[in-house]
């Protein structure tokens, strides 16, 4: 049986391949999930890596040069938290920014199983849009104390 790989370790690579996310990056995630990680999002949830490589590649089609910042994390056991910022350029002039938290648990062979990430869609990306972003606004007004 092989040695266990320490969270440290199999962290530090997660993070080095989601800071350089590309197109061409996208398979390497082979080496570093299990087949069927769980994976859960504001819009996604599912277990399969494939499907989450289709996730990221969509990404690259939907808005232009994606990039991910990890800021800081924290270990517990052999679960990660990461806090980053996904920053992008979609229709107009200024780049978007989102930030956010991802919970990812590892196996002893340093491999994700589970990755769920948290973050406000509401605030951070429906509040933007013209219409329902002046709507989500009025709404979140009435509610303030």
């Amino acid at each position: 049986m092989a040695e266990p790989v320490p969270v440290e370790a199999a962290l530090d690579a997660y993070v080095r391949y989601f800071e350089a996310l590309t197109p061409d990056t996208l398979d390497r995630l082979d080496r570093l999930a299990v087949p069927d990680i769980h994976f859960k999002d504001p819009f996604n949830e599912f277990r399969s890596r494939d499907r989450l490589k289709l996730v990221f590649g969509r990404m690259f089609q939907r808005v232009d040069s994606p990039r991910f910042i990890v800021r800081d994390h924290a270990i517990s056991g052999q679960t990660a938290y990461l806090r980053w910022t996904l920053t992008f350029r979609s229709r107009g002039p200024r780049p978007w920014s989102i930030e956010g938290m991802s919970e990812v648990r590892f196996d002893h062979a340093g491999r994700a199983v589970s990755h769920v990430d948290h973050w406000d869609a509401a605030e951070q990306l429906y509040e933007r849009l013209p219409v329902l972003g002046t709507v989500l606004r009025l709404i979140k007004a009435r509610l303030a104390d």
